[in-house]
């Protein structure tokens, strides 16, 4: 199954929700589009913050869940892929902010019963999911307009995680993860003084960088090339063994970059490549692109 909604109903995000099933033999299909339009009108029509969002300002997200495995009747396994992007102020460019895969999908869920959030339990891994990653996304936005903008959100997730930590499904706890990549992780990170440059650079490389490209394209630049320089503190700083909040910033982050130095001088080439190839040695034969 594998069907699009895009019809916006949005509170603070408009959010397309796609589910597919292709691995899952033998089994009611009709479920899996109730799930799927069960998960829109959830993500659409809850409000998440105390903030009024006109219709133009709601946050574009995607969420793409693969289920893999049919475990029971109502009972379910596979992953969830969240995205959210970004408009860039005088431009018709969106930028990726969140590029996300989560392979710690394990739900359970009876066709038609309605999906129930709470803030304060864990009543259903489903759900509890979902908002972890509808503030996740809320977050990493506010960060891009404002210097840490988004604590509050992050702090909601974070109670999201600390109230799902007696649940038997995996992803939630620290010990549960490979390479401490989990959303325990991700949030935790997140919210760590010793990851704070990478909000920063968030917000410098969104706000006074790509915000003021279209108007100055070489001020704008000069304050990425700049923000590059946070990232690298980072990596050099190593908080942790996986840096896992550094890896997911540059798979938000990492094609665009090589975009941005398209027209720059070379100079701010070799610089960005130098940090570029450093912070992400995986990637780095990807980086050489910005020097032709």
């Amino acid at each position: 199954m594998n069907i699009n909604i895009s019809t916006s109903i949005a509170q603070e995000l408009k959010c397309n929700v796609q589910v597919v099933s292709s691995q899952i033999q033998g089994t009611n299909r009709q479920v899996f589009q109730t799930l799927q339009n069960a998960i829109y009108e959830f993500m659409n029509t809850m409000v998440w913050t105390n903030h009024v969002y006109q219709p133009n300002e709601r946050i574009e997200c995607n969420i793409l869940i693969n289920l893999t495995e049919q475990i029971s009747a109502d009972e379910f396994r596979g992953s969830i892929q969240v995205q959210s992007n970004r408009p860039v102020y005088n431009s018709s460019y969106n930028t990726v902010l969140l590029n996300y895969r989560d392979n710690n999908f394990h739900i359970r869920y009876v066709e038609f019963e309605p999906l129930e959030y709470n803030p304060t339990s864990h009543i259903s891994n489903l759900t509890s999911i979902l908002a972890y990653y509808a503030y996740i996304i809320i977050g990493m936005d506010y960060d891009t307009f404002s210097y840490n903008g988004g604590d509050e959100y992050f702090s909601i997730a974070e109670n999201i995680v600390t109230n799902a930590q007696n649940a038997p499904e995996s992803g939630w706890k620290p010990f549960d993860a490979k390479s401490n990549r989990n959303r325990y992780w991700l949030v935790t990170n997140i919210l760590d003084a010793d990851y704070e440059p990478l909000r920063e650079f968030y917000y410098r490389y969104h706000r006074q960088g790509l915000d003021v490209m279209s108007e100055k394209v070489n001020q704008g630049r000069e304050e990425i090339t700049a923000s590059l320089d946070l990232l690298q503190d980072v990596f050099r700083e190593k908080p942790d063994p996986f840096m896992h909040y550094l890896q997911v910033v540059m798979d938000a982050k990492g094609d665009e970059i090589i975009k941005v130095y398209s027209e720059a001088n070379p100079e701010e080439k070799s610089r960005a490549v130098t940090i570029l190839s450093e912070i992400d040695p995986a990637n780095a034969t990807k980086y050489q692109a910005i020097n032709k």
